[in-house]
């Protein structure tokens, strides 16, 4: 009870640093819900889309020229593990298969099999329409005109007389795109607030003074180690509430959602990632001086690198590969996934729990590190006092 006490009056000492970051989280959420940049019109963002054409058709020519004018068609290797991958990663939204015979097929007046990939967010709805539009277009038209040259001509001219689209989407993007930066931005207050307070109070744990005070206790290692462990997971949980309860005020109805849930769990694995980092840095750093420079580095390079101040579209390639080796970039893209599904199901949220999986690989990591290190230690510490070479 008494080391309980010590940690939260310690917490208590450095409660400052908890607010000035909680302010900092507040303004931006604040600031993001008041930003314009965001909307619900579809114009703004293109899905992304490939197309692997096997008829090589005038017909499915002009469904891929379609395509090219409404969305953005990447240009790939077309081997099927790549589309995979891609549609995995969220890099295309959309797969669009047409098969051999595609033109035969709509000249007979035999409804061709378009077979698709789907990454299940609201750009693959997008995408779904406009290829609905244009198969309907060209199914109203094919009887007419028998003539592939005219049909495809009478197509694009029917298709121009209606070019606005609207993306019927059951989820509001706009809250869901504010409320994913939110938590974007939370990546950098969490492993700031985590990181600073618990290295702080390890520190002061580790003085001699208390450590003295300690072996000559009644309390056991292992116990007093237990209680440091449950101290510091009752602090992560508390800040991880804090925010979370931030996250209510700022966006109210929209957090009472099942996928606001997901974006909770998400934090929460984040801040356990921060925690075990928390103890290996505490394990190799002594000095509560350097403490602070040491969180500062970690807290605005990976801010910087993994999207939390700045969007991940807008990062170049380069950036986002040094990005892989921070547990912010899952925590950030999952994020990101979150706001774009249109529908939450297993299926839809794999990358999601890949991501987990990845940032729970980075606490064991942490944690393995921590005790070589602090074995380490303890065998030099014992050394030292024994004085052998």
């Amino acid at each position: 009870m008494t080391v309980f006490k010590t940690f939260w009056k310690v917490v208590n000492k450095y409660k400052g640093t908890i607010i000035g970051y909680t302010v900092l989280l507040l303004i931006f959420g604040t600031l993001s819900m008041s930003s314009n940049d965001v909307t619900d019109d579809f114009k703004s963002s293109k899905p992304d889309v490939i197309i692997v054409d096997n008829d090589k058709s005038v017909l499915s020519n002009n469904l891929v020229k379609y395509f090219n004018d409404n969305a953005n068609i990447l240009d790939i290797d077309l081997e099927e593990e790549k589309i995979d991958d891609a549609i995995f990663y969220r890099d295309a939204n959309y797969v669009i298969y047409i098969d051999e015979g595609y033109e035969d097929d709509v000249l007979n007046g035999n409804n061709p099999e378009i077979k698709i990939k789907s990454s299940g967010d609201y750009s693959s709805s997008l995408a779904e329409m406009l290829l609905e539009r244009y198969l309907k277009t060209q199914d109203v038209l094919h009887d007419e005109f028998s003539d592939k040259s005219i049909l495809v001509n009478k197509i694009n001219d029917s298709l121009k007389t209606n070019a606005n689209v609207e993306l019927a989407t059951k989820i509001n993007t706009t809250e869901l795109t504010r409320l994913s930066r939110y938590y974007n931005f939370a990546s950098y207050s969490i492993i700031a607030v985590v990181m600073f307070i618990i290295c702080l109070v390890l520190s002061s744990f580790n003085e001699e003074s208390v450590k003295k005070r300690t072996i000559i206790s009644s309390m056991n290692y292992k116990k007093y180690n237990k209680c440091i462990m449950l101290s510091s997971i009752l602090y992560v949980l508390f800040v991880v509430i804090l925010y979370t309860i931030l996250g209510f005020i700022v966006f109210g109805s929209i957090m009472f959602s099942k996928r606001s849930l997901i974006y909770i769990l998400n934090t929460f694995i984040f801040a356990i990632v921060a925690l075990a980092l928390s103890l290996l840095v505490s394990t190799l750093v002594n000095k509560k001086e350097a403490v602070s420079g040491i969180v500062n580095v970690v807290a605005l390079s990976q801010a910087f690198l993994c999207g939390a101040f700045i969007p991940v579209m807008w990062l170049p390639d380069s950036v986002l590969k040094i990005a892989h080796v921070f547990p912010a970039y899952y925590y950030i893209n999952s994020n990101e996934l979150l706001a774009s599904l249109e529908v939450l199901n297993f299926s839809n949220l794999k990358p999601f729990f890949v991501n987990l999986g990845i940032m729970i690989l980075f606490i064991v990591i942490f944690i393995i590190l921590n005790n070589i290190f602090s074995k380490k230690k303890q065998v030099l510490r014992w050394i030292d006092v024994n004085g052998v070479m």
